[in-house]
């Protein structure tokens, strides 16, 4: 049976491919956050997938990953990751840090522990971007910044390892109805009410946009096994594609932003956003 290794196991995107993959007979490593993590999500998806308690931050763990793995894997899935918000103006360095170290380095840092693996398997590397990494919107800078790193790394490491054959593929969702999303407007309220009394003046427009904008984005929001199957074909096609979208909504908005000029999306965000 094939090997995959997912990070960000515990929740969302990562919980929903880990049981797929698990249930088509992959055996399935899945990076969870807690051992309680772990026991529940071994619970759901049977005797095919074996827990590892994985921060995707520890050089630690990203040393013991080869024995941990057996030492044969034939892919890896960096799916670890979440959204920090609020006006790039008041976002504490320390937190844009942590965002960096989760959302870029890594995965970086677990591809690095496991490439002789993949080089020995002839497997593939599989980077959960997001249509983030590739429209960046007021209030969101830090998570698009994150995926758009994702994005320039993995374009790198595709051409870098092509003398091996090994593909490097990026799955790039929009909103999915995982958690994350469906507790966007709580950290967005929680956002706004951290920020100074002068940072509330300025941006209380922003958010109140912004606002409506998660509520429209929660409808729209596609099913996480969208995704799961997205990165499924990405795992299995012969001949992988660089990219893939998961959603039509998505693909009209890259074509539509691709073919604006960026004065004039800028306004258009800008009357979206409350910002002109």
């Amino acid at each position: 049976m094939a090997s995959v290794l997912i990070t960000g196991a515990s929740r969302g995107i990562g919980r929903a491919t880990a049981i797929k993959l698990a249930s088509s007979g992959w055996t399935v490593y899945a990076g969870v956050r807690s051992e309680t993590d772990g026991a529940e999500l071994a619970s759901a998806a049977g005797a095919n997938l074996t827990p590892l308690v994985l921060d995707v931050t520890d050089a630690g763990h990203l040393a013991a990953l080869p024995e941990k793995l057996g030492g044969h894997l034939d892919a890896v899935v960096n799916n670890a990751g979440y959204a920090l918000d609020g006006p790039v103006e008041t976002i504490a360095l320390d937190d844009l840090r942590r965002q960096y170290e989760v959302n870029v380095i890594g995965h970086v840092g677990v591809t690095q522990a496991v490439l002789p693996l993949l080089r020995a398997s002839k497997g593939r590397v599989v980077f959960v971007s997001s249509l983030s990494g590739r429209l960046s919107t007021p209030l969101t800078g830090a998570y698009n910044s994150s995926k758009y790193a994702i994005e320039a790394l993995a374009d790198a490491l595709r051409v870098e390892l092509r003398r091996w054959k090994l593909p490097v593929v990026l799955v790039e969702p929009g909103p999915v109805a995982t958690d994350m999303w469906g507790g966007a407007l709580e950290q967005h309220e929680a956002t706004l009410a951290a920020l100074s009394p002068a940072h509330r003046e300025l941006y209380g427009e922003t958010f109140e946009k912004a606002r409506k904008t998660l509520r429209f984005m929660q409808k729209q929001a596609v099913p996480v096994d969208k995704v799961s199957t997205a990165i499924t074909k990405a795992l299995t096609a012969k001949r992988p594609k660089a990219r893939y979208q998961v959603d039509v909504g998505s693909k009209v908005q890259l074509i539509a932003t691709g073919l604006t000029p960026t004065r004039m999306l800028d306004s258009i965000l800008g009357r979206a956003m409350g910002t002109n």
